[in-house]
């Protein structure tokens, strides 16, 4: 883990003392995507635990029309459970201006928005909601090679000439999964970079979605 993580540790720890339970403060390394979680506060919000990885950084985030300065602030996203949560995330970068790491913030809203049902009157009842995302959209230059950072660090130093289909399956399975095909070209340059061609890359996609 990249020293300068840590030094947001005590600022995870200020936030979450400082909003309540319902408020959850996550800190993610991004050299290591499939264990990006290296701290987290209050992780009953969302169910967050060190060693997990990213899930809404790329499909809610990064390809955000809203995200700017490396930060997207209010967006929404609902739970399995049905809790509705209001999130915020700003990239964390090096001295060099590399980007190392994520801060999140998650917040409960499932018990504000009861209230809100009953005190209508008295609350602000705008909210501000997911923006749905096309297929395929094409990031500007800056996102783009945050993601290229992304799709290398998820290969990893595999030896992808030697490596089973069952294996080359699990990680394009993680990448769609992690919304990375959504952005234009992903296809190629994970097909590039696995020593295949992009049919293979569909192939692949097809059976991690059980339709092969």
């Amino acid at each position: 883990m990249h020293p300068i993580l840590k030094l947001y540790f005590p600022i995870v720890d200020m936030i979450a003392g400082s909003f309540g339970p319902a408020c959850e403060v996550v800190v993610h390394d991004l050299s290591q995507p499939k264990n990006s979680v290296v701290y987290v506060a209050n992780g009953t919000v969302t169910g967050r635990q060190v060693g997990q990885s990213f899930d809404h950084l790329v499909k809610l985030v990064l390809l955000n029309k809203q995200f700017q300065n490396d930060r997207m602030i209010n967006y929404r996203f609902d739970l399995p459970d049905g809790k509705k949560i209001k999130s915020s995330s700003a990239l964390i970068r090096d001295e060099q201006g590399e980007v190392i790491g994520m801060l999140c913030i998650n917040i409960d809203l499932t018990a504000s928005l009861a209230l809100k049902k009953t005190l209508d009157g008295f609350l602000d009842t705008s909210q501000t909601g997911e923006i749905p995302l096309a297929p395929e959209q094409e990031p500007g230059q800056d996102v783009m090679s945050i993601l290229d950072q992304l799709i290398a660090k998820i290969i990893g130093t595999a030896d992808v000439e030697n490596l089973s289909r069952k294996k080359c399956v699990e990680i394009v399975r993680f990448m769609d999964e992690k919304g990375i095909f959504l952005v234009k070209g992903a296809i190629d340059k994970v097909a590039a970079l696995m020593g295949v061609t992009r049919v293979t890359i569909y192939s692949y996609l097809d059976e991690a979605k059980g339709k092969r």
